[in-house]
């Protein structure tokens, strides 16, 4: 028998069952590749990480992320849902407010303010690029983005280590009540080897957010996120290019995926070197061990 530590999150959430779920497995030495990939295909949770002790210089702890189909480099939920199992672990302490996570994509630092169930955690992400901007009527996006009322900025393929087309849409109420034909956001992900669509727009006044997002991931699988911290990151980063955050001082907040079921909050910060963190609350649903040889 080999148990390991095993915990199920709610990540984005202030409560079980609003935000994305994640699954950690602690005490992860001894698991190769395979079982690893295993373990993610049982679990069936958008993606699964395991904790490993650091190897880069000055990291608090090394982490492996994979989906139910294949390693991920980087993602945002389950980058703020390990660090918040590694600090309720006790297997690391913030030093001046800040973790660093050891991965694929480097070593990333996260900000940790406050304790508990009200702490928020945010990672720095890999900084963005804009790939290409739409021009009016482009064929690609024609049938994902027909019957939509398009918004202020243009459409447009960003890269920040996972490559998104970004929309924004003139309402809240537009992009609540869009109905995502999936059949031409595959073909949009499949043809320009992106996720899919990450539409976006301004929440209505009175909201307790600024932005409502929704993500939908066209390849391999067809779905809607319930809450990405990494395709958010990348909408930040392009909000920025075009001096069109909303909030306050580069901070803001996303409701993402009431439509699938869900109610996350993400906070987004853009620091003073234009540097995007992502992050918000986690909670913790289960907790135990999994007997994995």
């Amino acid at each position: 028998m080999t148990l390991r530590r095993y915990l199920q999150l709610d990540v984005f959430a202030d409560r079980p069952g609003a935000g994305n779920p994640l699954a950690a497995v602690l005490d992860a030495e001894g698991l190769d590749d395979n079982a690893m990939q295993a373990i993610a295909r049982w679990t069936r949770l958008p993606e699964t990480t395991f904790v490993f002790p650091p190897t880069a210089p000055g990291a608090s702890y090394r982490v492996r992320m994979f989906s139910p189909r294949r390693e991920v480099p980087f993602a945002g939920h389950p980058s703020v849902g390990t660090a918040h199992v590694v600090l309720e672990a006790g297997l690391a302490r913030p030093e001046q407010g800040r973790l660093l996570q050891e991965g694929i994509a480097g070593t990333l630092p996260l900000s940790v303010d406050g304790e508990g169930a009200a702490r928020v955690i945010a990672v720095r992400t890999p900084r963005a690029r804009v790939v290409e901007v739409a021009e009016a009527g482009d064929a690609r996006l024609a049938d994902v983005l027909k019957d939509l009322a398009p918004g202020t900025l243009p459409p447009a393929l960003m890269d920040g280590g996972r490559r998104w087309w970004l929309a924004e849409l003139a309402s809240e109420a537009a992009l609540r009540g869009a109905a995502p034909d999936w059949d031409a956001i595959a073909h949009l992900a499949e043809s320009t080897e992106t996720m899919g669509l990450c539409a976006f727009a301004r929440a209505d006044a009175g909201r307790d957010y600024d932005l409502v997002v929704r993500a939908f991931v066209g390849a391999p699988a067809r779905f809607e996120d319930a809450a990405s911290g990494a395709a958010n990151a990348t909408l930040a980063a392009w909000l920025n290019h075009n001096g069109a955050l909303p909030g306050r001082n580069g901070r803001y907040l996303v409701s993402q995926g009431r439509e699938v079921g869900f109610d996350a909050r993400l906070r987004l910060r853009v620091d003073e070197d234009g540097e995007v963190w992502s992050g918000g609350q986690v909670c913790n649903v289960v907790a135990g061990t999994i007997d994995w040889p």
